[in-house]
């Protein structure tokens, strides 16, 4: 059997992002802005992606901080706090599975090897490759991941596994790879994907139905 290639976001896909950065948002500007300023963060956060490609990650979150009011003292507060965020808790059963049934799993991540090595070892499954934004100088839904990867394992994956539409399903969809969205929050979204799940505890029959 040929090796298939399932490739992943991480944070809003395996790593509760969401919760991760409203958690610090409501410690920095109170409960009651929290929601507001998440939603402003989500505006802010691809903007300076777009600007300045090359940046680290740990500066994206600290400028995005910076963009929403924060003080000084707490610009670093997001990328200090990001190895502490946690799964989803259906990740590692799912991903298990995928991988019990010969998928290759890699990670095509918008932050620094630094952090994404703290949330892989709080996932807990191998990842057989991981491209990271900061290095090479590309943040998605530019098609920088997908080159690298391509570069890297000598063609595209079978299928690109996300929970944003913007940053994942709209540029996989771009270079003709196969997506599933793990559509947590109930959005709407153009192109549709291939397969729309809810969280990832259909993964592997989700991958066994695309593979035939």
């Amino acid at each position: 059997m040929a090796e298939r290639w399932a490739t992943f976001d991480c944070y809003g896909t395996l790593i509760d992002w969401d919760g991760g950065v409203r958690r610090e948002l409501a410690r920095i500007f109170g409960d009651e802005r929290a929601d507001e300023r998440l939603a402003r963060y989500h505006e802010v956060e691809p903007e300076i992606q777009r600007a300045e490609p090359s940046l680290p990650y740990r500066e994206v979150l600290a400028r995005s901080l910076d963009d929403l009011g924060a003080s000084p003292e707490e610009r670093d507060s997001l990328g200090e706090s990001l190895p502490t965020w946690t799964p989803f808790p259906e990740v590692r059963a799912a991903l298990e599975e995928a991988r019990g049934r010969g998928w290759r799993l890699a990670i095509l991540s918008n932050t620094d090897r630094d952090l994404i090595e703290a949330s892989k070892r709080l996932i807990g499954v191998p990842f057989d490759a991981t491209i990271v934004a900061s290095e090479i100088g590309s943040y998605k839904p530019a098609l920088g991941h997908w080159r690298a990867f391509e570069q890297r394992v000598g063609r595209r994956p079978d299928v690109h596994v996300a929970a944003s539409h913007f940053h994942d399903v709209v540029p996989a969809t771009q270079l003709g790879i196969p997506t599933v969205w793990i559509n947590r929050l109930d959005e709407h979204g153009d192109p549709a994907p291939t397969r729309e799940l809810h969280d990832l505890a259909p993964l592997a029959e989700t991958l066994a139905d695309l593979a035939d």
